[in-house]
C-alpha cells in the first residue's frame, strides 16, 4: 500500500526527488592537483586554482572523468559522448571565484535507473534524470568565534557527482532505500566512499504534496542533509508542514530550506533560485569534453558485479530468499565474506550464521569486518562441523562464543572441550533403554496419547549423554522404541 498522510481534508500523497552530491574518489581535485584527503588542517589543501588567484586556469582531471563514466555505467545510464562545463554564477564567501564550474545543459551522464530493495523482498525502479560533474565550494565555519565566520577552502574544487533522481519517490522509507542503494552502488564501483558523516555524500531533498492523482504541487528544497535518518525526518516534517499550510488556505512558497537535526524541523533559508538566476554560460577556459567510445568501452570492462546482479546470483546459486540476498549484498565486503563462508558448504545455513550470530557479535563488540576475531574460513569451518554432524547447532553457539573470545578454529575448540556429538547408535540406544526402563509411568503416559512427553524423553537422553547425542537420532530412536 502506498504511503499517505491524513489531513483534515482527506489523504495526501508525498512526491520526493533527491539531488545527491557524491564526492569523487580521486587523489586530486577536479581542476587542480591539490589533495582531497579528509581531515586535513584548514586551508592546507588549497592550490592557486582553488583559491582563484588571477591568471590561474583549470586543468580537467582525467581520473575524475573516468569515475563519472564508471558511475553512469553502474546506474545503467546513458553516457553522453559530448558534455560541456559551464559557469554557475553566485557570490558567497566560501566561493573564491564567484562562480562554480558545473554542467547544466549538456551533462556527462543522462537518464538511468536505480532498483530499490523494499520490505518483503519487493523491488521498484526509480528514474535517474542526469548526473553531472562539478566542483565543490569551500566551507564557512560559524561556531569558532562569537562575531566572525572562518573560511576553510580545503573542499574548494573537490570533484562532485550530482546525481538527480526523478520525482519518483513516495515516502520517507523509499527515500531511505534509494540512498542506501545508491551508496551501495557507488561503494561497489569505488567512485565514492559514501561517508555521509564526513560530507562526502549529502542530499538536497525536494518535497511537494498533492491529492492522489492530481498535478504536482509546489516543491521546496531542503539543502545538504547529511544522514539517511535526517533525510527521512526532513521529508516527514516538510510534508506535514505543507499539508497544514494548504489546508489553512495558504500557498506553498518555492524556497530553499535547512534541516535542524536537534528539533527535526526545517526552516526557510532563501527563495528558491531558478536556472536563469545563476546566469549559466559555457566556461571559456574549458573546451567541450568529448569522450572516445573505445575509452568508455575500456571503462565498462572494469565494472564489477553490482548489488542487483550479485543478489540475483545469490538467489539462483545459493537458494537464498530475496530478503536474505538483499541484506548480504548491500555491502560489498560483507557479500564477499558470506561467499567465502558459503563456498562448498550449506549456503542457507551459512547465511543464517552470517546474518545472525556473526553480525550480532560484530554489532555487540562494535568491530568492523576487518577487525573481527573470527575469519570467514573459521566460520566456514564451524558450519562444516554442524553439517557433518560433528556438533549440534546448539553446541555450535557455545563453540562460536569460544572462537570469538580466543580466535581459535572451531575444530580445535571442539577437541579441547570434548564437544563432539555422539552419533553412535548403540551408545544412544543404551541411554534410551535405561531411561525407558526406569520411567514406566512416563512410557505409559506417552503410549496413552500424551505425545508431548517425547520432549521429556529427549531432554533426559540429552542429559544422560552430556548434551552430546545427535538430536535427530535421539528423536528417531525414541519414537521407534516407544512404539514397541
Amino acid at each position: 500500500m502506498s504511503y499517505r498522510i491524513k489531513g483534515n481534508t482527506g489523504e495526501w500523497e508525498v512526491v520526493i526527488g533527491l539531488e545527491v552530491h557524491a564526492q569523487v574518489i580521486s587523489n586530486s581535485k577536479l581542476f587542480s592537483g591539490a589533495a582531497t584527503a579528509f581531515g586535513a588542517e584548514p586551508n592546507h589543501q588549497v592550490s592557486l586554482v582553488d583559491a582563484a588567484m588571477p591568471g590561474m586556469l583549470p586543468v580537467l582531471n582525467k581520473e575524475v572523468v573516468a569515475q563519472g563514466v564508471r558511475t553512469g555505467l553502474g546506474l545503467r545510464a546513458k553516457i553522453n559522448m559530448k558534455s560541456v562545463f559551464e559557469r554557475k554564477n553566485y557570490f558567497y564567501a566560501d566561493l573564491p571565484q564567484g562562480y562554480q564550474i558545473s554542467q547544466f545543459l549538456e551533462p556527462i551522464v543522462g537518464e538511468g535507473i536505480i532498483t530499490l530493495d523494499l520490505d518483503g523482498g519487493e523491488t521498484r525502479d526509480v528514474g535517474i534524470e542526469r548526473m553531472h560533474l562539478e566542483q565543490d565550494a569551500g566551507k564557512s565555519i560559524h561556531d569558532q568565534h562569537p562575531t566572525q565566520s572562518y573560511i576553510d577552502l580545503n573542499r574548494s574544487g573537490v570533484a562532485l557527482m550530482e546525481i538527480v533522481s526523478r520525482p519518483d519517490l513516495r515516502s520517507p522509507e523509499e527515500a531511505g532505500a534509494y540512498l542506501r542503494k545508491l551508496r551501495s552502488i557507488l561503494r561497489y564501483l569505488g567512485t565514492c566512499d559514501g561517508n555521509m558523516d564526513e560530507g562526502s555524500m549529502r542530499a538536497d531533498v525536494n518535497v511537494s504534496v498533492r491529492k492522489p492523482g492530481e498535478e504536482l504541487g509546489t516543491r521546496t528544497e531542503t539543502k545538504n542533509v547529511n544522514s539517511i535518518r535526517f533525510v527521512q525526518q526532513s521529508i516527514e516534517f516538510e510534508a506535514k508542514r505543507q499539508i497544514k499550510l494548504i489546508e489553512d488556505g495558504e500557498k506553498i512558497v518555492q524556497e530553499t530550506r535547512l534541516f535542524d537535526p536537534s528539533t527535526g524541523t526545517t526552516r526557510s533559508m532563501r527563495s528558491k533560485e531558478e536556472a536563469h538566476d545563476y546566469r549559466y554560460f559555457p566556461d571559456p577556459d574549458l573546451l567541450p569534453l568529448v569522450l572516445d567510445p573505445a575509452w568508455v568501452e575500456e571503462i565498462k570492462k572494469t565494472i564489477p558485479e553490482l548489488p542487483d546482479e550479485k543478489k540475483a546470483r545469490f538467489i539462483k546459486d545459493f537458494g537464498l530468499s530475496a530478503y536474505d540476498a538483499g541484506i548480504l549484498v548491500a555491502d560489498r565486503d560483507r557479500a564477499a565474506f558470506y561467499e567465502a563462508v558459503a563456498e562448498g558448504r550449506d549456503a542457507k545455513l551459512a547465511a543464517n550464521w552470517v546474518m545472525g550470530d556473526y553480525f550480532g557479535a560484530l554489532n555487540k563488540s562494535g568491530l568492523s569486518l576487518d577487525a573481527s576475531p573470527v575469519t570467514a574460513q573459521q566460520l566456514g569451518g564451524l558450519i562444516g562441523l554442524i553439517s557433518d554432524d560433528t556438533i549440534s547447532g546448539r553446541t555450535a553457539k557455545e563453540v562460536f562464543e569460544a572462537m570469538w573470545e580466543s580466535g581459535k578454529d572451531a575444530d580445535v575448540i571442539v577437541e579441547e572441550k570434548g564437544l563432539k556429538q555422539i552419533s553412535d547408535t548403540s551408545a544412544i540406544e543404551a541411554a534410551i533403554d535405561e531411561i525407558i526402563a526406569n520411567n514406566p509411568g512416563q512410557v505409559e503416559g506417552y503410549k496413552g496419547g500424551n505425545e508431548r512427553l517425547i520432549g521429556w524423553f529427549v531432554g533426559q537422553t540429552m542429559k544422560a549423554t552430556g548434551g552430546k547425542a545427535n538430536p535427530g537420532m535421539v528423536n528417531a530412536l525414541l519414537k521407534k522404541k516407544l512404539a514397541e
